[in-house]
């Protein structure tokens, strides 16, 4: 077999294409969601641009991207209205990758092409840190330092011309928090005044949104197989589910500089997203936390397995259309609500993903406090009744977090007579919650801990009567 090149395929492929996107991170998601849309369009003849990749760390991939022409295969696996999708996409969106630590001075000369437009991001959580430092080192260590000197750069060539920046780090108002910290960078460089008005002016952030679960690359075997099928080896190669979003905060104006929207409706380009935000969150995440701990219990491994649960699959879509999705604090249409949940549905039972169960129980009453007890609050607030699905979720927490063990401050849960990991910073004070002398006082610990849910669930007028019920019923069926 071929590697994959340009001579592989015998064609240009977009080559040609003016580079329009400076992209700081060559992660899969970045690969497998962003520059798939842009690879899209590109192909549709729409947006017309290609990416230079910059590496910021040591790791990464930039000599295989070298090696392969920055060709790449994005293989779609998973479900979409209930039907397997399973399809390989050749992408070409980007143009070169270059390295900030040993080509910083061709990074910088990016910046000067006039064609360039845009510059998305993903450096993870850790990246849109402040730190004091000079930009006009080479190269600056942080990436704000990187940006900010990309854009001093291009101010000093192109002043009548700046950039739209749409970070995708997973970080609520990601692209406010990163403005504000060029900022506070450029008055600690003692940048110039006329170069802070062009900052102001002449550039544009946009808060984004993004979710596609991309495993990457597969394992030996399993990429060897895929190899074998498509007729040419890829060590770039990348999985991706066939859900793909990314909502981007922007007028009328943006839509129009970002045109590659027009090509997938898995592109969102809104004044606000945060209904976006709050439905992932709410319905995708919210029903994770919930279902996750009973699942386990019945005795499943995977939320795909789960999913082939009919009782478990009732529970799931009752629960995230009927009680969460009518409790998130936006007016969001029926129509939508409906389209989402089928799509999480979808995504829940995608056969290619191996989603653990246990994974999701990590931190466990972390996320039941900042996913699920707001929408409870507002269930109750709304309806003046206990969501039934609710309650049975949260018993089952309360139960998975049942310690029989304990050895070196871990702490170990018990399925079927077999051990399992309980990974969450509360398991001590389930441990001694569940050590009391009945089950009334084992709720009743529980839910009065404001330690732990911010507020007094017992004053939640038949929610200690629906958590004892469901916990009996559980305690039963496992």
């Amino acid at each position: 077999m071929k590697r994959l090149s340009n001579s592989t395929l015998n064609t240009t492929n977009n080559t040609n294409l003016p580079e329009k996107i400076l992209q700081f991170g060559t992660g899969v998601l970045l690969r497998g969601l962003c520059d798939y849309f842009i690879n899209k369009a590109n192909q549709s003849g729409v947006f017309n641009g290609r990416i230079v990749v910059v590496k910021s760390t040591d790791a990464g991939s930039a000599d295989a991207f070298t090696e392969q022409d920055s060709l790449y295969t994005v293989a779609v696996r998973g479900l979409e209205d209930g039907r397997i999708i399973n399809e390989n996409h050749i992408n070409s969106a980007i143009s070169r990758t270059l390295s900030a630590k040993t080509q910083w001075d061709e990074v910088l000369k990016t910046a000067r092409n006039i064609d360039l437009e845009i510059i998305i991001s993903n450096t993870t959580e850790v990246g849109i840190q402040y730190h004091e430092e000079s930009i006009f080192a080479s190269p600056p260590a942080s990436f704000p330092a990187k940006l900010l000197a990309v854009m001093h750069e291009r101010f000093s060539h192109h002043p009548e011309k700046g950039f739209i920046i749409i970070p995708t780090e997973l970080i609520v108002n990601n692209a406010v928090l990163l403005k504000s910290i060029l900022l506070k960078l450029a008055y600690f460089n003692q940048l110039s005044p006329a170069f802070l008005a062009w900052f102001e002016e002449r550039n544009t952030f946009c808060n984004s949104l993004v979710d596609r679960i991309v495993p990457g690359k597969p394992n030996a075997e399993k990429l060897a197989q895929t190899w074998q099928e498509l007729g040419y080896q890829d060590e770039l190669l990348i999985e991706v589910e066939a859900y793909r979003l990314w909502a981007i905060e922007g007028d009328e104006s943006i839509k129009n500089r970002l045109s590659f929207y027009q090509t997938d409706s898995g592109v969102i380009i809104e004044p606000d997203i945060e209904i976006y935000r709050e439905l992932k969150l709410r319905l995708l995440n919210g029903t994770h936390t919930l279902m996750c701990g009973l699942s386990f219990l019945k005795g499943h491994n995977l939320v795909r397995e789960a999913m082939n649960d009919a009782e478990i699959e009732n529970f799931v879509s009752s629960l995230m259309l009927n009680e969460l999705a009518p409790a998130i604090p936006y007016q969001i249409a029926d129509e939508k609500k409906q389209t989402f949940g089928n799509q999480v549905i979808d995504r829940f039972k995608n056969p290619f993903v191996d989603h653990q169960l246990l994974a999701i129980t990590v931190q466990y009453s972390t996320k039941m406090k900042a996913r699920n007890i707001p929408l409870l609050l507002s269930y109750y607030d709304k309806f003046q009744q206990i969501p039934p699905h609710f309650a049975r979720g949260f018993a089952a927490y309360m139960l998975f977090m049942k310690a029989v063990k304990e050895e070196n401050g871990v702490f170990y849960g018990e399925r079927n007579g077999e051990l399992y990991l309980i990974k969450c910073d509360a398991a001590s004070i389930l441990a001694k919650i569940w050590d009391e002398n009945s089950l009334e006082a084992v709720i009743k610990s529980c839910l009065t801990n404001t330690q732990l849910w911010g507020t007094d669930l017992s004053k939640i007028n038949g929610f200690s009567e629906a958590i004892e019920a469901c916990l009996e019923e559980i305690m039963v069926e496992v």
